[in-house]
């Protein structure tokens, strides 16, 4: 989550980064180098790619499945670990495309 990114004064940081600024914003207010802080920006939008959906038919698609598509067997098993957990879980942008591909390919054949 702290490496996601942000909008941050038109230029691209990580959330960490932002965070540093904003506290060093804070303490120069405090020692009164700065006159204001501004703590209303930026705005963090969290993406979640874990929805109920997506969880399903990741328990459901099968290994010889995804071992077509070019993975390894061990990456849809801890797929199918995180979807199974009740947690939050995010997917790299390479599974999640496949996995989208395989989505319309099933989605074809039927």
């Amino acid at each position: 989550m702290m490496n996601g990114k942000v909008e941050y004064r038109k230029k691209n940081s990580s959330w960490g980064s932002v965070l540093l600024l904003k506290a060093r914003e804070l303490s120069h207010n405090l020692v009164g180098k700065r006159k204001a802080v501004e703590f209303s920006k930026p705005v963090y939008a969290g993406k979640r790619d874990d929805t109920d959906l997506l969880r399903k038919k990741i328990i459901d698609m099968s290994y010889t499945e995804w071992k077509e598509m070019g993975f390894s067997k061990g990456t849809l098993h801890y797929m199918k670990q995180n979807a199974k957990s009740d947690k939050p879980f995010t997917l790299n942008a390479h599974v999640r495309e496949r996995l989208d591909s395989w989505q319309q390919i099933v989605f074809v054949v039927e």
